[in-house]
């Protein structure tokens, strides 16, 4: 499960129009960039560009993980993009990505921070999940998808 506060609905832009990887990236930095105090979205977008240049991020199934250690911030932030129409990622399958989900970790990125990508990468694996998220007419529509209530609270809704 995602951090609660990993994501906020302003840190999710659905039907994006970026046409190119390097688009896609600007956009997330500026959306990771609102979810922070520091750095700018110059500062991140540089990042995220440099750990692209070592391997692209690109998943299988039109799916993007960008990620980051920024200095100066303290706790994981997240941004997710809906792009209209899918992207050259270079991805693993060299198919287009349509949903890039942004990651910004402490400098001093701890196994805690290796285990978050790793479960955005099994989240993001589910291919329902993310039919449903393609068909998500709103950012509280994805944020459910992403990070649903504990069972507990959706077990105690439907008494």
């Amino acid at each position: 499960m995602l951090p609660e506060d990993l994501l906020q609905p302003d840190q999710i832009k659905l039907s994006n129009t970026a046409s190119s990887k390097k688009r896609a990236l600007e956009t997330v930095a500026e959306l990771l960039a609102a979810g922070t105090n520091t750095p700018s979205a110059e500062t991140i977008y540089e990042k995220l560009l440099d750990r692209e240049r070592l391997g692209s991020t690109g998943m299988n199934h039109g799916i993007a993980l960008p990620h980051a250690r920024i200095k100066g911030i303290s706790k994981p932030t997240g941004a997710f993009l809906h792009l209209a129409t899918g992207v050259d990622f270079d991805s693993l399958d060299s198919k287009p990505v349509d949903l890039v989900f942004g990651l910004l970790v402490p400098e001093q990125a701890t196994e805690a921070h290796l285990e978050l990508l790793a479960e955005l990468a099994r989240l993001f694996n589910n291919p329902q999940l993310c039919a449903q998220i393609r068909r998500a007419t709103s950012e509280e529509q994805v944020l459910q998808l992403l990070n649903p209530p504990p069972l507990a609270d959706a077990a105690s809704d439907h008494s």
